[in-house]
């Protein structure tokens, strides 16, 4: 009787333009329902009809209702999709194409037709595509539709993990074209002849991308260090389809097992690579500095030629200073070197931690594949003195090229780190007062403030009110104009040090040539939105990294279940669902959610604001904290770890 009834319609409008509209962005759940985040403080309940409208991700208007003494909303008007471009799983339903969102939050099958020129009759239940959506569910009452755009890999690809991870990045997933052979450019700049200095260079057994070479020599007051590095632009040409090419890729592509370079591999692995005994065009940098390890005085920038007399390794060249093994320098002068260069990264190291900051050693992770791309092991790389000795030259050769080049010219691609965030300084400043920090807050914002306050947090017993400060941090960036990196406790940060794999150490290459030729810079200076592009990229390099990690860990890990294996852990965040942890055996993230805790989930809090775990009202877990859990689950579609604790709760002390 009431069907179609226009006063009624004309009823129900008049009562939907009397409630509150929210706008916000949907956060979904896996388990169908989801929520309106309007704000940090301030989130609104979805109920799962009205999720069938939404994805995780979109920016919506909606209407707030009260049922049963609740407040819920029912989404309206779509200001953003959260999801345009998507990878996708195949699903065949009645002989009709559909294709799940590869997203631990987005379960539902979209309907789905392939573009001109696939065929569409080819597609494999599970084969991994690319979706583009075409009907959103908010603006059609048909619902949600997409084009399979493109097919990234088959459902028993054993490489599917990487071609998926490069697709969701945006990442490019081969070479760039290229030639048979490749004309060096006329040199602007004439070349110092160093062929007999005894460069060297440090990298892994396996690299063949070589980018920096070094040489060391003492004096009687200080170490002059010679720093040379590989000269892509003595072949690519500004503004070249082939820099425009490398300008878009930003950096090589590092992923366990493979790598995408930024340049071609002959000139990447060949032709700029500093390989032993070739000679090759490369910029350099002669920097002094004291035995107190100071960088003194002006770094000298200057185009040469060189030969490296040794490719050493990591390994090697670490076991060869600790005395460990049977290798030995393949002559008396890169013995010499080496002696001098591990002098010089320890007062250079010991200089830092006291005036800038170090980083705390922590180990890297390596996954050992077959030929089948099946993990095989997780090996452990710590941070030995070969290492350092790269690590300290780098960083000094980037200070001075980020000083000089604020000098000269004002502009160059600086990696800048901001310190605090200002936003956050009131809660930080509420914090650190808390745990009567002796640093007036006025002092906070400044490098040397920032610096001090970095040590003083190393130095504390536990790293809980370090791992709680860092969330007030803002985020590094690069930027056109200089700046300073108060994450490295340092003025300036300008990277020319590996123009191979780094677009920007290209752009500064050609800054410091055209200082150097006396020549217009302006040419060569970046844009901001290069900047802002190449931020973007690091991010995208970082997260693809992480997300093959989190695969492969998933794989590698599955035997684990069965066995029960107890492992070593440290808290490193806590949400309100629960407690994320790293494994300290071989690095990777699990989760262990409130409800494996304690069953009893009402005698548990977990406070993201404290960082810390409570159970009826006292410290149960909190940042930093080590842990013993056991893994129950490792999911492959989300590619996560789920695991509970390995021994009974018990409460600990606030530190």
């Amino acid at each position: 009787m009431f069907q179609n009834n226009p006063l009624l319609a004309q009823l129900k409008q008049q009562i939907r333009e009397t409630l509150p509209i929210k706008e916000g962005i949907v956060k979904g759940t896996s388990k169908g329902f989801g929520f309106l985040e309007v704000s940090e403080k301030e989130s609104f309940f979805i109920p799962p009809p009205q999720m069938k409208k939404v994805m995780h991700g979109d920016h919506i208007t909606a209407v707030v209702r009260t049922e049963n003494e609740r407040e819920l909303v029912e989404p309206e008007t779509l200001i953003e999709a959260g999801v345009t471009r998507f990878v996708a799983r195949v699903k065949w339903f009645r002989d009709r194409l559909n294709i799940v969102p590869d997203h631990p939050l987005m379960k539902d099958a979209i309907k789905a037709r392939a573009i001109k020129g696939l065929d569409e009759k080819s597609l494999k239940e599970g084969d991994w595509v690319l979706g583009e959506m075409t009907r959103h569910a908010l603006k059609d009452n048909n619902g949600f539709f997409a084009s399979v755009v493109e097919v990234i890999a088959g459902v028993e690809d054993p490489i599917a993990p990487w071609w998926v991870v490069l697709a969701r990045n945006k990442l490019a997933n081969q070479a760039p074209e290229d030639r048979a052979e490749w004309q060096t450019l006329e040199d602007t700049l004439p070349r110092q002849d160093l062929t007999d200095v005894p460069f060297f260079t440090i990298d892994g057994e396996s690299t063949l991308d070589m980018d920096d070479a070094l040489s060391v020599k003492k004096l009687d007051n200080a170490w002059e260090l010679t720093v040379a590095i590989a000269d892509p632009t003595a072949y690519v040409a500004h503004d070249s389809e082939m820099d425009r090419v490398a300008a878009e890729r930003a950096f090589t592509v590092y992923l366990p097992g493979r790598n995408i370079p930024m340049l071609p591999r002959t000139l990447a692995d060949e032709l700029c690579s500093l390989q032993e005994g070739v000679e090759r065009a490369a910029l350099c940098a002669r920097l002094h500095i004291d035995f107190d390890g100071k960088v003194s005085g002006k770094a000298e920038f200057f185009a040469a030629r060189i030969r490296s007399q040794a490719k050493l390794s990591y390994d090697k060249v670490s076991d060869w200073v600790e005395q460990i093994g049977d290798w030995q320098p393949s002559s008396d002068v890169i013995a010499e070197q080496l002696r001098e260069l591990t002098a010089l990264t320890h007062a250079r190291s010991a200089w830092r931690s006291e005036n800038a900051i170090v980083f705390k050693d922590r180990p890297d992770y390596r996954f050992a594949l077959d030929d089948d791309s099946n993990v095989t092991a997780i090996l452990v790389d710590h941070r030995r003195i070969a290492n350092q000795m790269v690590e300290e030259a780098m960083i000094a050769a980037n200070l001075s090229c980020g000083n000089w080049l604020t000098e000269h010219v004002g502009t160059g691609i600086f990696n800048v780190h901001a310190g605090f965030d200002p936003e956050k300084m009131e809660q930080l400043v509420e914090l650190l007062q808390t745990h009567e920090a002796p640093f007036e807050p006025d002092t906070l914002s400044s490098l040397d403030g920032f610096c001090a306050l970095r040590r003083w947090l190393d130095a504390r017993d536990t790293s809980y009110l370090d791992s709680r400060t860092r969330r007030y941090q803002s985020f590094a960036a690069m930027s056109a104009t200089p700046g300073e990196h108060f994450g490295l406790g340092l003025t300036a940060y300008a990277t020319w040090t590996s123009p191979i794999r780094k677009y920007g150490d290209i752009v500064n290459h050609r800054l410091i040539k055209a200082i150097l030729a006396e020549q217009a810079h302006e040419v060569h200076a970046p844009s901001v939105e290069l900047a802002v592009h190449l931020s973007e990229q690091r991010r995208m390099h970082r997260r693809a990294e992480r997300d093959i990690a989190d695969w492969l860990y998933v794989r590698y890990l599955q035997p684990a279940v069965a066995e029960a294996k107890v492992f070593d852990a440290e808290v490193i965040d806590i949400g309100r669902g629960g407690v994320k942890l790293r494994l300290q055996e071989n690095g990777a993230v699990v989760f262990m959610p409130s409800s494996l805790i304690l069953a009893n989930r009402d005698r548990l809090e977990c406070s993201w604001d404290d960082g810390r775990v409570y159970l009826d009202k006292a410290p149960l877990y909190e940042l930093g904290q080590a842990v013993q859990v056991i893994i129950t689950e490792a999911i492959e579609d989300t590619r996560s770890l789920i695991a509970k604790p390995a021994q009974p709760i018990s409460p600990v002390a606030p530190q």
